[in-house]
């Protein structure tokens, strides 16, 4: 997929992604992700995150947050890079909850591991999802990223194994996969799918559509 320079408009859908500098893991243990995650939720809101008020067992799903920054319709995150599918309701939102992410993930993971400097590859990247087959398209490619943990080549030489990929979707935590086929976890309140269209009747039909991409040896390439 081509990388190019947008203008990020209020109330359009775009693909944003980033990757570690020189392709290096931004992941490194579960904690790692898990940390990500709930700053993916905790990040979006207009009020400065205050992650030192959290009281003892409370994460960061229990910061009340009161206006959010963007939408959210689906994430994956990956060994050295993430995606988001995201939206804004107002300027420069999006580079502002980017910003938050960006920071407040590099400055946990630079203390964690006694490094300094930049852990990203520069700023985001984004894309714009100006037709509805390529928004609908994002959502499959975004959720199928984690077969190439398991079978690195399928996109160019095909699914050896659909079963084996099928089963490992089903288990990878770390993408909204699970909450689209409806499983409750607290990391739902990550996802606000309201701004963007209803592609998907139910979960069959979502399982339908991203699954049928499997059989294409290089559709997502």
């Amino acid at each position: 997929m081509s990388i190019r320079k947008v203008e990020l408009v209020s109330y359009e859908y775009y693909h944003v992604y980033n990757r570690g500098n020189s392709k290096q893991k931004i992941f490194l243990d579960k904690k790692d992700y898990l940390r990500f995650i709930g700053l993916l939720y905790a990040c979006n809101q207009k009020d400065s995150l205050k992650i030192g008020n959290l009281n003892k067992g409370q994460t960061l799903f229990d910061i009340e947050r009161k206006e959010s920054l963007v939408s959210i319709g689906a994430y994956c995150l990956m060994p050295n890079h993430f995606h988001l599918l995201i939206t804004q309701s107002g300027d420069d939102n999006i580079s502002n909850f980017m910003q938050k992410l960006s920071t407040a993930y590099c400055m946990y993971f630079n203390k964690k591991y006694k490094r300094a400097g930049s852990l990203f590859e520069g700023k985001f990247k984004a894309q714009h999802l100006n037709t509805d087959r390529y928004l609908k398209y994002l959502l499959s490619y975004i959720h199928l990223n984690p077969v190439k943990l398991t079978q690195k080549d399928w996109k160019e030489k095909g699914v050896k194994n659909e079963k084996e990929a099928v089963e490992y979707l089903h288990k990878y935590p770390y993408s909204s996969f699970l909450d689209y086929i409806n499983t409750t976890r607290i990391e739902g309140k990550i996802l606000d799918k309201k701004p963007f269209p209803r592609y998907f009747r139910d979960t069959k039909s979502f399982l339908s559509e991203i699954f049928e991409w499997l059989s294409y040896n290089d559709a997502l390439s």
